[in-house]
């Protein structure tokens, strides 16, 4: 049998899950914009394209410092997975940034992005209650909950 695919080539993306350990609950930073194809403006972990040549990491320190301003002294991917492979070629690497320093954002002409620090603990009760619904950042807040919780237990 003999079937026809529509397939949408991607260059990949970067997802950074930018966490402030300053206090005694880490907080991660989201970013607030309004999607098209959700019709809604959603809270998110920031993210962007990889450019042509690019390679992840240039992606992602470029990425957090036009959306939210800031830079990161500490950086780690963490996850990669695929967007939605039924018909997008996309990849998605998370990487996990620490040790922020804030600056100046540099958001594209068309970008109007909110940008704010959650507990993670509260963003863990958004996602199980359906209030986050971006698949890069649950995938993303989960993950470093899991991580923290498994370091508590092994001590």
């Amino acid at each position: 049998m003999r079937g026809r695919r529509d397939i949408v080539r991607h260059t990949g993306s970067v997802v950074i899950l930018a966490v402030d350990e300053t206090q005694s609950e880490p907080r991660v930073l989201l970013v607030r914009q309004y999607r098209h194809a959700a019709q809604q403006y959603l809270w998110e972990l920031c993210a962007g394209r990889i450019d042509q040549g690019e390679n992840e990491l240039a992606g992602a320190k470029r990425e957090l410092l036009e959306e939210t301003g800031y830079t990161a002294a500490r950086w780690k991917r963490i996850l990669r997975f695929y967007a939605s492979p039924g018909f997008v070629a996309e990849t998605m690497s998370i990487y996990l940034a620490r040790g922020l320093r804030p600056g100046t954002a540099q958001p594209e002409e068309d970008e109007v992005i909110e940008i704010r620090f959650f507990p993670l603990s509260t963003i863990v009760r958004m996602v199980m209650a359906g209030r986050i619904q971006d698949g890069k950042t649950i995938s993303g807040v989960l993950w470093l909950d899991h991580k923290l919780r498994s370091r508590k237990r092994n001590r």
